[in-house]
């Protein structure tokens, strides 16, 4: 049976906190006017106003209640119900128009229930609108339902007074069975969520955690949900305690719940038609269109979800998409693409800049007697068409998956490289250094897109796009260290073990060539990055050159936290730092990625400096003026391989027969996908080339080389 009470008509829209709830000496509306900055004035209505209120078909159960602006005008408000205490900004002979809807300023034909409204704002036909503070120039028309309750939480991972552990909302990321459950808040930052899901064997550091996110927000009760400036809300059915910042733009959600839809003049958030979403916050910037259902996740700044997508206890990174796809339980790093409705992602750690292909399903893990499998990617995953994974498996970075059903678990553990399901001669095989090799076009061109679409206008976590970074380059001397011991046939192929959970051979082909093109990108990187401080800085010399360089001989070992690359003694003080209450909040721990931030061009510079070092095998001393001479025209030589590698891969798709096929004659052909030689990329990056041929040719003279 369901209970409904019943109370006096003149009890609606007051007690809307508990009274055991009100701290002494304050009233129910203590926090609403902490919340309301509006800096409006408010006054009683006249005898006048009220006369011409119920003239126009408005009613309140007290009218004493109803407070106003002074330039606040009574014709502007028709057919509503006030309850409680509402308060009502300027209203002014004006309509609104956003979008071709055209709607006049005023309050019309809605139920309002103790709101603070602000100036020159159109409610229309909202059947039900309670405990809101509406900002200014609002649109809110037809909506069937808009209410916040007392212990109302926007979202956020957090207990209300007299809430039991159970009210809680948790985001079980990573794993299914909620092993790695982690606590939802507004500004969560995708290095934040790693943390918090990775290191749960510190239960120290996990409770400090969790009292970072009951520090941040208030457990009082009594709240009221907010609607900044700007923000137009139309034809949506239930809007249940939402707090939308400013500029945002609502149309045809089915229903919003529990959330924070975070908004601002110059990144504006917007929801579409058909939408559900629950127990959530949405960043910056985010875009969320027809049909998406969402519940119990995180959307980081410029990400978005499209036609149908279900994100389901998730966090999803920074300019990411979600599109059609299934994604649950999964943490992704910024960078994400996903875009067929065949595609299902479950418990998942994807390391940013990812791709899934149509037809993948990372999700057959019930493969063990519980639902407690993990996939671990690095960044630059890649799974191809109809590519079916079983948990667990671990993806060094760069690694892209040949279309197949992968009968059992992987562990691969070198990057670049392209993994095969042979089934013909039922084998796995494996090609490292395969983008080098055959797809050098894609490789560059993603890593200059994601830096190029990075949207966020706050970047408190610095991401390194390049495919060429502290974290690949440890992975490269890793892989080299176990190619170079390999037994390799005639061929230049390898049988291993270890790399499958299953009793058939392992491949790696190409091991020699393999070994070469890891030596040489090593190399690459650090001269590359000894370019970028020559170019920073004015050095008169090579010797003074050489004293800015670092003097440790030890390469550091880095971490993907959340996109950013920060060396794991870093991490490692800072968990240290957390635990002995030297760092005590978000906000500080964030500040902790700006600092790390601030120096990752210094660090990443001196682990380019050691990684040369060891690749050559030499000490500082022996790195001399005349051998840099030669490293630098080892690089131009390295950088036109790579222009030239980026052109051929691209010019396959003009040769290839099977793709022009479709085209009767060439001009039909370059319309459709445009002139090879009018790439613009291309075109980038051989502009590069010549730069960089031009800065060698002065730093050659200048340090007389």
């Amino acid at each position: 049976m369901n209970i409904i009470n019943k109370y006096p008509v003149n009890e609606l829209g007051y007690n809307f906190i508990p009274a055991e709830y009100i701290p002494a000496g304050k009233d129910e509306y203590y926090l609403r006017d902490q919340q309301n900055t509006n800096d409006i004035v408010y006054r009683k209505l006249t005898a006048l106003e009220i006369e011409v209120l119920v003239r126009n078909r408005n009613t309140s159960n007290n009218w004493n209640e109803i407070w106003v602006s002074e330039s606040f005008s009574p014709e502007l408000v028709k057919n509503c119900q006030f309850f409680g205490l509402v308060r009502i900004g300027k209203l002014e002979s004006f309509y609104l128009e956003y979008h071709n809807l055209r709607v006049p300023v005023g309050l019309y034909n809605s139920t309002i229930i103790s709101c603070d409204l602000g100036n020159n704002i159109c409610i229309d036909n909202v059947n039900y609108l309670s405990h809101y503070i509406i900002g200014d120039d609002v649109i809110i028309v037809n909506v069937n339902e808009m209410a916040t309750i007392d212990n109302a939480k926007f979202g956020n991972g957090i207990l209300k007074q007299g809430e039991e552990k159970k009210a809680r909302i948790e985001l079980e990321l990573c794993n299914e069975n909620g092993g790695r459950a982690i606590l939802p808040f507004d500004g969560m930052l995708p290095g934040d969520a790693y943390m918090w899901s990775k290191y749960r064997d510190d239960e120290a550091l996990l409770e400090k955690f969790k009292q970072f996110v009951e520090r941040k927000f208030d457990k009082q009760r009594g709240y009221y949900g907010k609607v900044g400036n700007r923000t137009v809300i139309k034809n949506c059915s239930i809007i249940k305690d939402v707090h939308i910042g400013t500029d945002a733009y609502l149309k045809g959600a089915n229903k919003l719940k529990n959330l924070t839809i975070n908004s601002d003049e110059n990144r504006k958030s917007q929801i579409g038609e058909g939408c559900e979403l629950v127990n959530g916050i949405v960043g910056y910037g985010c875009k969320i269109f027809y049909g998406v259902k969402a519940v119990r996740f995180i959307m980081a700044s410029h990400s978005q979800l499209k036609y149908g997508a279900r994100l389901i206890n998730s966090y999803l990174g920074n300019n990411s998409t979600i599109s059609c796809c299934e994604v649950l339980n999964s943490l992704i790093f910024p960078a994400h693409e996903q875009h067929h409705n065949n595609s299902f992602l479950c418990a998942s750690l994807l390391m940013g800049q990812s791709n899934l292909a149509a037809g993948a399903t990372i999700g057959s893990n019930h493969n063990s007697r519980s639902a407690d499998g993990e996939i671990v990617a690095g960044r630059g995953f890649w799974p191809g068409l109809c590519v079916s994974l079983k948990h667990n498996s671990k993806f060094a970075s760069f690694t892209i998956l040949a279309k197949g059903d992968f009968p059992a678990e992987l562990n691969i553990s070198i990057p670049f490289s392209l993994v095969s399901n042979d089934i013909t001669n039922n084998k796995l095989v494996i090609i490292p250094a395969y983008w080098f090799l055959y797809n050098m076009y894609a490789l560059a061109r993603n890593s200059w897109k994601y830096d190029d679409r990075d949207k966020r206008t706050e970047k408190i976590q610095v991401i390194d796009y390049g495919y060429l970074a502290p974290d690949t380059i440890n992975e490269l001397f890793d892989s080299l260290k176990f190619l170079q011991q390999l037994r390799v046939n005639e061929m230049g192929v390898a049988e291993v073990s270890g790399w499958e959970n299953a009793d058939r051979k392992t491949e790696i082909l190409k091991v020699p060539k393999a070994i070469g093109v890891f030596k040489e990108l090593i190399q690459y990187y650090g001269v590359t990055e000894i370019l970028k401080q020559i170019a920073s800085n004015e050095f008169a010399d090579f010797d003074t050159l050489k004293k800015s360089l670092s003097a440790k001989i030890q390469r550091s070992e880095w971490l993907n936290i959340g996109g950013q690359l920060i060396q794991k003694q870093s991490i490692d003080k800072l968990k240290k730092d957390i635990k002995e209450d030297k760092i005590k909040s978000w906000d500080e721990l964030h500040n902790f990625y700006r600092q790390q931030g601030a120096a990752y061009a210094k660090d990443k510079l001196h682990h380019a400096y050691t990684s040369l070092l060891e690749i050559l095998n030499i000490t500082p001393k022996q790195f001399t003026a005349a051998l840099f001479g030669q490293l630098l025209q080892q690089c131009l030589i390295t950088k036109e391989w790579m222009c030239k590698g980026i052109y051929n891969s691209r010019e396959k798709d003009y040769t290839n027969p099977f793709r022009r096929m479709v085209y009767e004659t060439n001009e039909e052909m370059n319309k459709v996908v445009g002139k090879l030689e009018d790439n613009s990329f291309i075109q980038q990056q051989l502009a590069e080339l010549e730069e960089m041929k031009k800065q060698i040719a002065a730093i050659t003279k200048k340090y007389k080389l």
